[in-house]
């Protein structure tokens, strides 16, 4: 694997997430949001090299993403799913280990090593630089703003206007056991094969069900809703709904399980262009959304 395109950084060291072109499947449409999930059709010619460039991440962000074997592993009418890349970079200093990098910023060795085509066994480079995908700096409290109308949340991501009322719980009743994390999610504990609802009307513009490991997601969906937001659905043990399938708030999408970057059957729910409905909820507990 080769070593990824230079990311931009905001100022210091947080890596800024890319725009890309909109949720459509059909080629490319006005620019999104930087922190919404983009898909795009492979069409006759294009190389990833190509469709890396059109928005704006790293060869190797496309790979990781839709577990190809390789550059060369993408053909006319494949769709790819484009995941805004955030995370970390990080200039190797004496000490560094995968590990020890993965600890400190709440990430993955595995993911580390894989995104920057490293030998896992072999000793880091110092001096080199590396990115931490889904890595996150300690960052102060979240501030609000305006009347509470709009969260800012030092998470991948995360922020947003406040939809009172607007999500539903993807699992009533289910228990939050982790508060915001990555990009501005939250985890609901549930048994294996617990439905796994839709949080509000919308289309389906990613299901993955393949089992494979799908950016860490594992079996995933993605909906895209009226008022310009998206949820996703990660970490499912199925997926009973299809790209372009219309839903309805509630509607069964899928079953909990632990795909994935998963030690364990939960839900893993992020709302991107709008505050978590959960955020000010305690973990451990069984929270309604705001």
């Amino acid at each position: 694997m080769g070593v990824p395109i230079a990311l931009a950084t905001s100022g210091d060291s947080a890596l800024i997430s890319y725009r890309g072109p909109s949720d459509t499947i059909d080629g490319v449409g006005n620019l999104a949001p930087p922190d919404r999930i983009s898909v795009y059709v492979v069409r006759p010619g294009d190389t990833l090299s190509d469709i890396a460039g059109m928005f704006d991440v790293s060869v190797n962000t496309i790979i990781w993403a839709n577990n190809l074997k390789s550059a060369r592993d993408v053909h006319p009418g494949d769709t790819l799913i484009i995941l805004p890349v955030s995370g970390v970079e990080r200039t190797i200093v004496k000490g560094d280990t995968l590990k020890s990098i993965a600890k400190k910023y709440g990430a993955d060795a595995g993911e580390i090593a894989q995104y920057n085509g490293l030998d896992p066994v072999e000793a880091l480079v110092i001096g080199s630089t590396i990115i931490i995908p889904g890595g996150e700096i300690a960052a102060p409290a979240p501030s609000v703003r305006s009347s509470a109308s709009f969260v800012r949340e030092p998470y991948l991501g995360g922020g947003g206007s406040v939809q009172t009322g607007y999500y539903s719980n993807p699992i009533p009743g289910g228990i939050l056991t982790q508060g915001l994390h990555g990009w501005n999610g939250i985890d609901i504990g549930a048994a294996r094969g617990t439905p796994i609802h839709a949080s509000a009307d919308g289309a389906v513009i990613v299901a993955r069900n393949n089992g494979g490991w799908n950016g860490g997601y594992g079996n995933y969906v993605v909906i895209t809703h009226s008022n310009g937001t998206q949820t996703l659905y990660s970490h499912m043990r199925s997926v009973i709904v299809y790209s372009g399938q219309p839903v309805s708030s509630g509607q069964i999408i899928g079953y909990v399980g632990a795909t994935g970057q998963a030690t364990g059957p939960h839900l893993h729910f992020e709302v991107r262009g709008a505050a978590n409905p959960f955020r000010n909820c305690r973990a451990g507990s069984v929270c309604a959304p705001q």
